[in-house]
């Protein structure tokens, strides 16, 4: 690809995607927003961090304690900094460095 085509293919997807972030405000905008959205607003969330959790702990080896030790003792500093500071990314940066730093010393 030449650069032009490069340039004008990333300028298409920061478009798109500056688009699908700006349409709900576009079609709701002055308008009551419709109990079905603001239900996905409330629910989603943790539906989300949920999934997070299963996709994050799926691969957690029960045979030696170096393979589920770093991820319980992770999990728990991530809820705790979130029970602590209630700041998410806090929590996710806590939790990653914890994580980071046991897996290199269990």
């Amino acid at each position: 690809m030449t650069d032009v085509k490069l340039i004008a293919a990333v300028a298409i997807m920061a478009g798109v995607t500056a688009l699908l972030r700006f349409l709900p405000f576009l079609i709701f905008n002055g308008r009551n927003t419709p109990k079905v959205v603001s239900y996905l607003g409330e629910v989603l969330p943790y539906a989300i961090m949920g999934m997070l959790v299963v996709y994050c702990l799926r691969s957690v080896s029960f045979g030696q304690p170096s393979g589920w030790l770093p991820a319980l003792l992770a999990s728990a500093a991530t809820a705790g900094l979130h029970l602590w500071r209630k700041n998410t990314l806090v929590s996710i940066v806590g939790g990653t460095a914890v994580y980071m730093i046991l897996i290199r010393f269990i």
